[in-house]
């Protein structure tokens, strides 16, 4: 049978590049699963990209996924551009190698073990799930210096 997940995930850096760190919430049946993880120097958008990678990599082949960001860059970036980067060999439309491939090529290949539904979501605006997400980055941060 295949499980159901809605995941939210975020993002968040202390000076862009600095230290980041991401997080992720996945729940199914009722429950949630919390992951999180930092970086000492990164950036916001590898910290945004490495959310949805880890989410996605925790759970089980096969599985149907709502995921839910706060990042266009995420979200455009896996839904619209990725396809003509892989076709131009990893270069935008200018020509210019994409920033964060080996991210971005985790990414596509998590989201091909599964069957994923992707949602923006207005960061900061009171989703439970988004706000959840960004707590569990800063904390991840914070961590870092305890």
């Amino acid at each position: 049978m295949t499980e159901r997940w809605a995941i939210y995930t975020d993002g968040a850096c202390r000076g862009n590049p600095g230290p980041g760190g991401w997080g992720a919430v996945l729940y199914r049946d009722g429950g949630a699963n919390e992951l999180s993880g930092a970086e000492s120097n990164t950036t916001n958008n590898r910290m945004e990209l490495t959310a949805p990678v880890e989410a996605l990599s925790a759970l089980p082949d096969s599985s149907h996924v709502s995921l839910y960001t706060d990042s266009q860059y995420v979200k455009n970036g896996i839904t619209v551009w990725i396809s003509n980067w892989k076709r131009n060999g990893w270069k935008t439309s200018n020509g210019k190698q994409v920033k964060n491939q080996d991210l971005w090529q985790a990414l596509d290949q998590s989201t091909q073990r599964h069957v994923v539904e992707w949602y923006w979501v207005k960061g900061h605006s009171g989703e439970a799930g988004n706000e959840r997400a960004d707590e569990l980055a800063n904390k991840a941060i914070e961590q870092m210096f305890a």
